[in-house]
C-alpha cells in the first residue's frame, strides 16, 4: 500500500470537528516536516481547506494510525475524533485524488477553488522538500485530468458556489437588497464572489472589513463599497442587515458580546449572518440569540443541493472520464515497474547479438562461405537467446511449476501459433 490518503472532510466530519484540524501558513511546512519524519513515509503532501484536511503519502508501510495519532497529539484533540477520519489506499487513493481535483468530492459539486488549493498544497510540499517522483507524477496527472473534465463537461457551469448559496439564502430573508446593508469580513476569493453576487443584486450599501485594509479597499472599490480595518468592525456591526464572514483567523473575530451590542443598537432589528470560515469567525453561541439568524458552512448544504442539479448529468460524464484516466494512469505506473527489466533484457540481448556478430565476421574474414556464416549466425543467436529461458522451463517442468510454464507460454505468445 505505497499510496495512502488519510484525513477528514465535509463528508466524514461536521464543521465543529473540521475547524480543529486546519493548517495555514507556516503551520503547513512544519506539519509536512513532522509527517515526513513518521516511520515509513517517503513522500507527503498536506491539503488543508475549510472542507478538508487530507494527508497524501507514499509510504513503505501503513501509516494511517501514526498519522492520525500525530494529528491528535499535535493539535491536542480528543481521541474520539478518530471516528471522523477516513483512509484510502492504492487505486482508491488515485480515484479520490482525481475526484477532489475535479470538484466531484466537494460540498459544491464541480467548484473550481479546490483545484487551486491542491496546486498550492503541491507547491508547499515542493518547497518543504517532502514530495518526490511518485506523488509528483500523481499530482501532475491529477491536474491534467481536472483540466480535461472541465474542458469536456459542463461540471463547472451554473453558479452554485458557497458564496452563491449564502447570497441565495439571504434572498429568502429579504424581498430585495436595495435598501439593505451588507458587511463582509475578509478579502479572499470567497468574499470577492459574495461581493460580486450582492452587487449584481443591487445591494444598498456594502462594507468590507479585513486585517489588511488595502486589500479590503482594492476589493470594495470594484463594487462601489467601503473598506475598513478589523479594528473598526465592532462599530460597524449595527449597520449590518447581512453579515458574511470568511477569513483565515484561528480564533473567532466576532464575539457574542459584540453581537449583543449590535442587536441592542439596532433596536432588535434582525441580522442575517453566514459564517463560511473554518475555523469559524463567529462564536457559535451567537446562534442562540433571538434576533440573529446564523448559518455555518454546513448549513448551506440544502441550498447547494438545490442549485447544483444542472451539474448532475455533467458529473456522470465526468466520472466516466475519471474511470478512463484512472485506468490509463495505473497502466502507466505499472509499465514503469517493468521498464528497468525491459531495459536490462534489451541490453543483455544486445551483448549476445554483438558477440555472435563478431564471431560471424571472423568466419567471413577467415574465408567461410557467406551462406554458411549466415546459417551459423542465425542458429547461434537463437541458441544463445533461448538458453536461459530453456533452462528455466526445464527446471519448471521438473518441479511441476505450472504457473511458470503458463507464464512462459503467455510471454512468448505460444498460444497464438495455431492462429
Amino acid at each position: 500500500m505505497p499510496l495512502q490518503i488519510i484525513g477528514l472532510n465535509h463528508n466524514t466530519a461536521p464543521v465543529e470537528i473540521r475547524e480543529q484540524v486546519v493548517f495555514t501558513g507556516e503551520e503547513i511546512s512544519r506539519a509536512l516536516s513532522c509527517l515526513n519524519d513518521l516511520r515509513g513515509v517517503e513522500e507527503v503532501l498536506l491539503l488543508s481547506t475549510c472542507n478538508r484536511t487530507e494527508i497524501f503519502t507514499y509510504s513503505s508501510k501503513d501509516i494511517g494510525t501514526s498519522a492520525r495519532d500525530w494529528l491528535i497529539n499535535n493539535l491536542g484533540l480528543d481521541s474520539s475524533v478518530n471516528e471522523f477520519f477516513f483512509q484510502v489506499e492504492d487505486d482508491e487513493s488515485i480515484r479520490h485524488a482525481f475526484r477532489v481535483a475535479c470538484g466531484l468530492d466537494s460540498m459544491v459539486l464541480g467548484e473550481p477553488q479546490i483545484l487551486g488549493q491542491l496546486k498550492d498544497a503541491f507547491r508547499a510540499a515542493q518547497e518543504a522538500g517532502t514530495i518526490g517522483s511518485h506523488l509528483s507524477r500523481l499530482l501532475q496527472h491529477t491536474f491534467s485530468v481536472a483540466k480535461k473534465v472541465r474542458t469536456d463537461t459542463d461540471i463547472g457551469s451554473s453558479p452554485v458556489s458557497v458564496a452563491y448559496a449564502a447570497v441565495s439564502l439571504a434572498q429568502q430573508f429579504f424581498s430585495g437588497f436595495e435598501k439593505h446593508t451588507a458587511v463582509l469580513v475578509g478579502a479572499g476569493v470567497t468574499i470577492e464572489l459574495v461581493a460580486r453576487h450582492l452587487h449584481g443584486k443591487n445591494i444598498g450599501r456594502l462594507f468590507i472589513a479585513n486585517r489588511d485594509v488595502q486589500r479590503a479597499q482594492n476589493l470594495a472599490s470594484q463594487f462601489g463599497g467601503y473598506a475598513l480595518p478589523l479594528s473598526e468592525l465592532e462599530g460597524t456591526l449595527p449597520e449590518a442587515d447581512i453579515l458574511i464572514s470568511s477569513t483565515a483567523a484561528t480564533q473567532p473575530i466576532i464575539t457574542f458580546a459584540q453581537m449583543s451590542k449590535a442587536i441592542k443598537a439596532r433596536k432588535r432589528k434582525p441580522i442575517f449572518a453566514v459564517d463560511i470560515a473554518v475555523p469559524r469567525d463567529m462564536e457559535p453561541s451567537i446562534a442562540k440569540m433571538d434576533d440573529v439568524y446564523l448559518y455555518s458552512i454546513d448549513d448551506l448544504d440544502k441550498v447547494i443541493v438545490e442549485g447544483q442539479q444542472n451539474r448532475e448529468s455533467a458529473a456522470i460524464e465526468a466520472n466516466r472520464i475519471l474511470e478512463d484516466e484512472i485506468h490509463r494512469y495505473l497502466n502507466m505506473e505499472r509499465s514503469k515497474e517493468v521498464a528497468p527489466i525491459i531495459a536490462a533484457l534489451r541490453e543483455q540481448s544486445d551483448i549476445i547479438r554483438q558477440q555472435v556478430l563478431d564471431q560471424a565476421k571472423r568466419r567471413l574474414n577467415g574465408g567461410s562461405n557467406n551462406e554458411e556464416v549466415l546459417e551459423y549466425l542465425s542458429a547461434s543467436l537463437m541458441k544463445k537467446l533461448l538458453h536461459q529461458p530453456s533452462v528455466r522451463l526445464r527446471q519448471a517442468g521438473e518441479k511441476a511449476d505450472q504457473e511458470m510454464i503458463r507464464s512462459a507460454v503467455e510471454l512468448f505468445g505460444l498460444n497464438d501459433q495455431d492462429s
